[in-house]
This record gives C-alpha cells, structure tokens and sequence, in this order.
C-alpha cells in the first residue's frame, strides 16, 4: 500500500524561475479498483507540497497526487516574483503542460482554494472538478480597512512567524508545537511539513521558507479583490466545499459557518457543502476525519 512518505520530486521552468512539485504515484490497478482522475493540490498562505501528507495517506495510492510548493514557499522559494493570486493560477496550469496532464481533478486548502478557483475560471478546460477546502470564498472588507492589519488578524502565527528567527531548526519545531491548532494533534506528517518549511541560516539559526513579498502579495488580493473572492459561484465545473468546525487557532469561531456561506454569497445549488466535524482549519488536512473526508470528495 502506498504511504505519505512515497513521493518523489521534480521542478518545473515557471515565470521568473522553477516550481517544486511532489508526487505521490498511483498504485497498480487490480481487478478491484474503478479508474479515478490524477489530482493536483494546493496548498494554504505559508504552506508547501507536504500540507497534503495526511491526505496522501489516507488515499493509500487510489490515484495520483501532484502537489506544489507555490512560489515563494519551501522548494519554490527562489523565484523571483512576480507574485499574484493569477500568477499561482497560471503556473498551476503550467504543471500540467510540462507534466503533459490535460485534465485533473485540483483541491485547494485556505489560500490554495482561492488559487484553485482561479485556475478554474481561467482554464475550466484543465480541470474536471474543484475540492474547496476551509478557503475559497471571501467576504467584502469594511469601508477604510487596513488590509495588512486584517491579514495579521486573520491569519495570526502563520504571518507573524515570517519576521521571526529562531535558535536552530527545532527551536523552530517548537514554536509549532504550543500552536493551539496543532496542540494534541501533532503528527509524523506535519513534522516533515515543517522541515520542508525550514531554512537553516549559515549560522545555524533557523527561519520560514516563505517570502513575505508573496506572503503579503497573495494574501491582500484575496481581501481586496472582490472576483477572486466570489470566484467559486461562477465556475462551470462542480464543486465541493468543505468545511472545518473551529479556526485557525482551534477557536469555536471557524471560518466558515452557515451563516458565513450565507454572507459570502456561496451558491448552494452550485457547490457540495460538507461541514466536517472535530477539526480546525488546519487538521482538516490531518490524519483522521479531516483526510478521510477530503478524500471522500477528491474521489468524488
């Protein structure tokens, strides 16, 4: 059977310089399993390829896995710009040509279901279907806003981490463990997410992969652009959303509620609505009901 540990790596020639992609293969076909679609991942604001590990796992092989480090993030921290959620749009498409992939099935978490649902609207020929995970659909800002503030806000550790240096790489380990979204939820899979994430300086100290340019860069265009946060009611392909019960900080207030798909104007006749219960916006992701129910919809 296939684990999260089986992938393999290569890099695509993107604008301003190459992408990191991970592959999880498809098992061989026996006599007891239905041909199901390659499907491409995408991960949240400071994440990378290894945010899907825990999926991986649980879909044991059931199909192909392509997963990005989206630029400015872990393998693809090098590219030098420009950044921009349209941008992360077209090098997904630019994976699949290099991959030679007509049409997959693409799953985004937070952030990546904005990017996800852009590369829809944009090439709704390269995909069969859309997986909205926890992100996708935004609200609009008040009137006089602070963008960056909200951005901080909203997203808390994940940001403020990028401003940050650390003694060493486990001293970076361990400011994630005391995060109350992975406190009693931590995993094999999530230490190697954070490895991935990790770049050790020459002096032994240790900081976020990410590049805050793009870190800002994609976070403020989804706040302040008003297609890129309805884009999800648009899309001429089908689409499940899914939904996770608490917060980025495991608070009872999630995300998304009933209340809040209302407000974001999320079309019910459009998309498949699944609240998945007992997790936060991160473990949704994790090993457990979370990746059992993401599977679920990736598979379709």
């Amino acid at each position: 059977m296939a684990g999260w540990q089986d992938f393999s790596e290569t890099r695509v020639p993107v604008r301003g310089g190459e992408l990191a992609v991970v592959r999880w293969p498809a098992r061989e076909p026996d006599s007891s399993d239905v041909a199901v679609s390659t499907i491409m991942l995408v991960h949240g604001i400071t994440g990378n390829a290894l945010a899907w590990a825990g999926v991986a796992d649980e879909l044991a092989g059931r199909a192909e896995l392509i997963a990005v480090d989206l630029r400015g993030r872990a393998g693809s921290r090098d590219i030098e710009g420009p950044w921009g959620i349209d941008q992360n749009a077209a090098d997904l498409v630019a994976v699949l040509d290099a991959l030679k992939l007509d049409q997959v099935v693409l799953a985004g978490h937070s952030l990546g279901a904005f990017i996800a649902a852009a590369a829809v609207a944009a090439s709704p020929e390269r995909f069969s279907r859309l997986i909205a995970v926890d992100g996708g659909l935004g609200f609009p800002l008040p009137d006089g806003a602070d963008a960056d503030a909200i951005l901080e806000a909203v997203v808390g550790p994940a940001v403020k981490k990028l401003s940050m240096t650390f003694a060493d790489p486990e001293d970076y380990l361990d400011f994630h463990r005391v995060h109350p979204a992975f406190v009693g939820s931590w995993t094999p899979q999530l230490t190697a997410y954070l490895i991935r994430d990790t770049r050790v300086l020459p002096d032994g100290r240790a900081v976020s992969s990410c590049r805050e340019a793009a870190i800002r860069a994609d976070g403020k265009q989804i706040l302040l652009d008003e297609k890129l946060r309805t884009n999800i009611n648009g899309l001429t392909r089908d689409v499940d959303f899914l939904y996770a019960a608490r917060g980025l900080l495991d608070e009872p207030r999630a995300l998304f509620d009933e209340s809040r798909l209302d407000l974001g104007g999320l079309d019910r006749t459009r998309a498949r609505v699944t609240f998945v219960p007992d997790t936060n916006h991160y473990t949704i992701l994790a090993p457990g009901v979370g990746a059992q129910a993401v599977v679920k919809a990736l598979l379709g």
